[in-house]
């Protein structure tokens, strides 16, 4: 029976996770897969999340199932994080999904119940995973115009003259902080452009918002997403908690819908159950309860505000260390993107060529295009990723 299929792609940023561990050199440097790194190198495991664990190995009572929607104190926790206090708050409903990758392919599969001939429109670039999962579930795809390489910044104009191009039947697929590849975000003037065109072109907003936390603050990376929820009439919300609570392994994610009417809503979430249903049934409770916990306990979200911050503020120094140690070897302002970049991720202008000669000659990972992930640098590895990128004509 298998005879028929042909070999799979590789996954353009998992495969450099295998390559970079099989590499047996003592000095390399993973630039490429998108996790948060501490100055020794490694992913800990937040001091919130950690006596949240605890509480619940001592606590908990059952492992028995927990329902299509998953943990609902975690949905409306989620839900209340990203909105309370918007005019859509009141209309809006959560289901738990394994991951954002997962809430992304719930609310595409949706989008397909919906409206069969809806386009995503994506910007470009975009994460790598988002025309996959839409086009997975049926939908046209298309891209925006988004990033000028040569400045490393959004190109608005551009971004919103073809905004104004769209319809009914388009979907807007915006990420709400701390963009993915590229660092580069666009300015709250946008955001509020975006939500008058929402409203007289009759386009659907769907926010993606993996990083809460990692670039301006916790309520300040929100800020375009809420604009639109004090706007639009209805919206799609994917979130994430793998990188603001550290849980990536742990696979845990929302989906929000928030439709016109509560009764809309409530039949949007429903039709979301029955396709997980016929697909994952339920997502895994591990995650999610660690953080309903977390966000219903005062003094353990505390502990996690304060840890988030420190990330946020060490992220933030790396890319002003970066551009600072650029500038000092070439004399040149043109990496000072770093520093103007938000989050994790900034894009470089280096060629497929470069990247592969960082790998095999210096043992710098970067995934395919020049994506660089800042969270994952050591201050002691900063010198190394300098010489290196000179090395090969960056």
């Amino acid at each position: 029976m298998f005879e028929r299929l042909s070999a799979p792609k590789q996954d353009p940023i998992l495969s450099i996770s295998v390559a970079f561990k099989e590499d047996p050199r003592p000095n390399k440097i993973d630039l490429g897969i998108g996790v948060y790194r501490n100055s020794e190198g490694q992913t800990p495991i937040m001091a919130a999340v950690r006596e949240a664990q605890l509480v619940l190995a001592n606590t908990q009572q059952s492992k028995s199932y927990v329902g299509l929607a998953g943990d609902e104190v975690f949905n409306k926790a989620m839900v209340d994080l990203l909105l309370q206090g918007t005019k859509l708050h009141s209309r809006a409903a959560g289901v738990q999904t394994p991951g954002a990758s997962g809430a992304l392919r719930m609310l595409a599969d949706l989008l397909k119940q919906a409206r069969p001939d809806a386009t995503v429109w994506i910007s470009s670039p975009s994460y790598v995973n988002h025309r996959p999962v839409m086009e997975a579930a049926g939908l046209t795809v298309k891209e925006y115009p988004y990033f000028i390489a040569e400045t490393k910044a959004v190109d608005e104009a551009a971004m919103l003259a073809q905004v104004e191009q769209l319809g009914e039947s388009d979907v807007l697929l915006l990420h709400g902080c701390c963009h993915n590849p590229t660092g580069a975000d666009i300015s709250l003037d946008a955001w509020k452009r975006i939500a008058e065109l929402a409203n007289s072109k009759g386009f659907l907003p769907f926010v993606d918002i993996a990083y809460q936390g990692f670039g301006d603050g916790l309520m300040e990376d929100a800020a375009g997403l809420r604009i639109l929820a004090d706007s639009v009439e209805e919206m799609i919300i994917a979130t994430s908690c793998s990188k603001n609570f550290g849980l990536y392994r742990e696979r845990t994610g929302a989906a929000i819908v928030i439709g016109k009417t509560m009764e809309e809503t409530m039949k949007a979430r429903g039709r979301i159950l029955e396709m997980a249903r016929s697909t994952y049934t339920m997502p895994p409770d591990h995650g999610a309860a660690i953080v309903a916990m977390i966000l219903n306990n005062p003094q353990l979200k505390e502990t996690w505000l304060t840890e988030l911050q420190d990330m946020n503020a060490r992220i933030k120094r790396l890319r002003e260390q970066l551009a600072s140690a650029f500038q000092a070897a070439t004399g040149s302002d043109r990496f000072d993107y770093f520093k103007r970049h938000k989050g994790m991720f900034s894009v470089t202008s280096l060629s497929d060529e470069q990247i592969a000669t960082l790998r095999q000659e210096h043992g710098v990972y970067l995934v395919g295009g020049g994506r660089l992930n800042v969270a994952g640098l050591k201050e002691s590895d900063i010198d190394a990723v300098v010489k290196a990128f000179i090395a090969v004509g960056a």
